[in-house]
């Protein structure tokens, strides 16, 4: 009977200390601006800020795009980065595929995730003349 009551302890510790590691996640705001362009083969660059607990931290955006990719762009966008622990976790390779078109000015909105977990959920504006049908991948880092 006592080993059972000292299983059950164990059992509730365990699970409080999982609940409190997933409670612990955390959100910050992101702001970034890109210039995309290519022929076919597409290079983006950029940078940007996180905003996590109060304090401010530059980021450095960089990535490469393959498939159709023709003209050039800058894009603006703004959102949320969600289950970080530390400013940290944004910095990683986020991957996406997609398709598109800007003439002039569009707006753009793109979800992606990293391989820490973190996820960007993030709008804005684009400006330029792109049209891409295309896989990409976009590194951000912390300067």
């Amino acid at each position: 009977m006592r080993s059972f009551g000292i299983r059950t302890i164990l059992v509730a510790l365990l699970a409080t200390a999982s609940a409190s590691s997933v409670a612990y996640a955390d959100s910050g705001t992101v702001r970034i601006s890109v210039l995309k362009g290519g022929w076919f083969i597409g290079a983006s660059g950029g940078s940007g800020t996180l905003t996590f607990h109060g304090r401010r931290y530059p980021l450095s955006i960089g990535g490469l795009s393959a498939g159709l990719v023709f003209g050039a762009s800058q894009t603006y966008l703004n959102g949320t980065v969600t289950n970080i622990r530390s400013p940290s976790d944004v910095a990683g390779v986020y991957g996406a595929g997609g398709a598109g078109a800007a003439v002039g000015r569009g707006v753009s909105a793109i979800v992606l995730s990293n391989e820490k977990g973190a996820i960007l959920t993030m709008q804005g504006r684009q400006t330029g003349l792109m049209v891409n049908a295309d896989l990409s991948g976009l590194a951000i880092s912390l300067r």
